[in-house]
């Protein structure tokens, strides 16, 4: 019997592989998903062991407003410069070192063009010299307050070279400011940047009014302890010292720390790679189920015969599932294979995109091994599984008949089809109303699936009269009628093969239909809520809302044709301990006229201190 299988097999081992075609590109999506993520986290492990390598321990104040991942990025909280003093007092502590090290400083290039990153922070920091993991290449720091030093990775993107004289826009400055470079620095290890960060350094009172506001602050306090002593001991001194106020971790913990968001915003990438793989995976069992089909339907007499020298139903059962499991672990290896280069291009264009991270080696995870063959195996064996069992209660006398067993009534998975339709059909009806309560997103995506099964379901009863109408365009010719005839005799094959190809372009329609239905939301709303003709904004250069000069509104309200002027501040605040969004206005009676507000109770004319 596994000698007949293997002939079997090789007998169609073209059909059968081209039918594993879908399983290959799930495969390749799950493997690849798990090789980009790895790959992406161990560069990301990497990237902060080398910056807080020489960080025993770091102090940083506790931000005055936790801010989410969907909300932005965190702001930095700065602390008197006399807190350095304190933590160089504390026991074991060798040395301490006052830092600025914030995002939001912009260089503009030698084109006259802002530097951009897209991902990478453009840090603004004080010089406080070379260190075991900055060297200065060209030049000097900084030693007055119109000089900087750059990183190299910066001084290239930005075409600029020691002795020119560069613009740029930081945090706290509403204009831009112009600079002598004065000095180019790169890393240990012959590095340009530290994970793509563009990096412009001050002096220490330059960057205290630029990038934090506030002269005599800083944002962070570097440790190094004492010879024979524990950097967690100092931790917990340094902590007691300081008090509530302050978030004092080791370097390895804060290289941990860092390493573990990113690599949670990394996590979209993966479900999105393994959404591809859930359809492709989709698609394939159809192909493989309706593949199977065909090749039980022409083995009819074939397995009949074996059944009638001897061969059990468990036996034919076996044959074909030994088959899939062939399919499945050929493609399986495909796919592995292919999802190991996915991954790597993916983690390759992430890094060029993230202005040059610099890789990990790329590596193949316990996982993706894993979850390539088993989810490659296990779909082709579940999807050829019907087939087998179809094929099981071929009875011996039909080895005498010319013609294979005639097709079985459309019923039982016409009603199967109606019910689970229906049940889709409610689920979508109870989520896209808004019923669902907190799980609307749940009920929807299980109306969707529930009623793409339906569907599936009601496709042969659907095809017969469907393949008769548009045989009808085609009934001109003798292909044209041979193909009508052919689909309508066996509508389930029909019904199946059309089914693969209705998931693929029901997601390709459906994602159209959301992202533009998105787009004219967002459209519509805007004009609705915002009746004005002209927005100037500030330039975006950190976390915080994007400002400048407050001149601009009243130099804006003089030219002619202008009829009214709003400036307007919005940031998120803490107010009596909840979370909310504060807005400051120039002119409240404007903001009635582009915002269209109406006051509830009282009156919003004008606002007292």
């Amino acid at each position: 019997m596994f000698r007949a299988t293997m002939k079997s097999l090789l007998a169609r081992k073209v059909r059968l592989v081209l039918s594993g075609l879908a399983v290959v590109l799930g495969v390749m999506f799950v493997s690849g998903a798990f090789v980009l993520t790895d790959t992406l986290g161990r560069s990301f492990d990497a990237i902060f062991a080398d910056a807080y390598a020489g960080v025993d321990v770091n102090v940083a104040a506790k931000p005055k407003l936790e801010v989410g991942e969907g909300e932005g990025e965190q702001v930095s909280a700065p602390f008197p410069a006399d807190v350095v003093d304190r933590v160089r007092a504390v026991p074991g502590v060798a040395s301490a070192t006052g830092l600025v090290n914030a995002d939001g400083a912009r260089l503009i290039g030698s084109n006259g063009k802002v530097v951009t990153s897209f991902g990478p922070p453009q840090l603004g920091t004080n010089w406080t010299g070379e260190s075991d993991l900055v060297r200065l290449r060209e030049g000097r720091g900084p030693q007055a307050d119109d000089e900087i030093a750059v990183n190299a990775a910066l001084a290239k993107a930005a075409k600029v070279k020691v002795g020119d004289r560069v613009g740029a826009l930081t945090a706290f400055e509403s204009k831009r400011r112009e600079f002598t470079l004065v000095g180019v620095f790169g890393y240990s290890s012959g590095r340009d940047t530290i994970g793509g960060a563009n990096e412009v350094a001050f002096t220490t009172p330059a960057a205290q009014r630029l990038m934090l506001g506030k002269p005599g602050t800083f944002n962070n306090v570097t440790v190094r302890v004492a010879d024979g002593v524990r950097a967690e001991t100092v931790r917990d001194e340094v902590a007691r010292t300081l008090g509530a106020g302050y978030d004092v971790k080791t370097g390895a913990e804060l290289s941990a720390a860092s390493s573990a968001d990113l690599k949670e915003d990394l996590s979209f990438f993966n479900k999105v790679l393994l959404g591809f793989a859930a359809v492709a995976l989709l698609v394939g069992t159809f192909l493989i189920l309706n593949t199977f089909s065909i090749i039980v339907a022409q083995r009819t007499r074939e397995l009949a015969l074996m059944r009638a020298i001897g061969a059990s139903g468990r036996q034919i059962i076996g044959s074909v599932v030994l088959e899939a499991l062939a399919v499945g672990l050929i493609a399986s290896v495909l796919g592995l294979g292919a999802g190991v280069g996915v991954g790597a291009l993916l983690a390759w264009a992430f890094g060029r995109f993230a202005g040059g991270l610099e890789l990990a080696g790329i590596g193949v995870p316990p996982q993706a091994v894993v979850g390539a063959f088993a989810v490659g195996m296990l779909i082709t064996v579940v999807a050829a599984l019907l087939p087998a069992l179809r094929a099981a209660r071929i009875p011996p006398i039909a080895a005498m008949q010319d013609v294979a067993t005639p097709d079985r009534p459309l019923t039982k998975v016409t009603v199967s089809g109606a019910v689970v339709t229906a049940l889709g059909g409610g689920l979508l009806a109870v989520g896209l109303t808004g019923n669902a309560g907190g799980a609307t997103l749940t009920v929807i995506l299980a109306g969707v699936l529930f009623t793409f099964i339906g569907v599936a379901l009601l496709t042969p009863l659907i095809s017969r009269p469907v393949v008769s109408l548009l045989g009808a365009l085609f009934a001109w010719s003798v292909p044209g009628r041979l193909g009508r005839l052919n689909s309508g005799r066996n509508p389930r094959r029909t019904a199946i093969t059309a089914a693969a190809l209705m998931v693929g372009i029901a997601l390709v329609t459906g994602v159209t239909v959301i992202l533009d239905s998105a787009k004219s939301s967002i459209s519509a709303s805007a004009e609705r809520t915002v009746d004005a003709q002209l927005v100037i904004s500030g330039a975006q250069t950190g976390p915080r809302p994007p400002t400048f000069d407050a001149s601009v509104v009243d130099r804006a309200a003089a030219l002619p044709g202008v009829d009214a002027v709003l400036g307007v501040y919005n940031d998120n605040a803490t107010v009596d301990g909840d979370r909310t969004y504060v807005v400051a206005l120039t002119d409240l009676a404007a903001m009635a006229r582009i915002y269209g507000t109406v006051p509830q109770s009282g009156t919003a004319a004008t606002l007292k201190p």
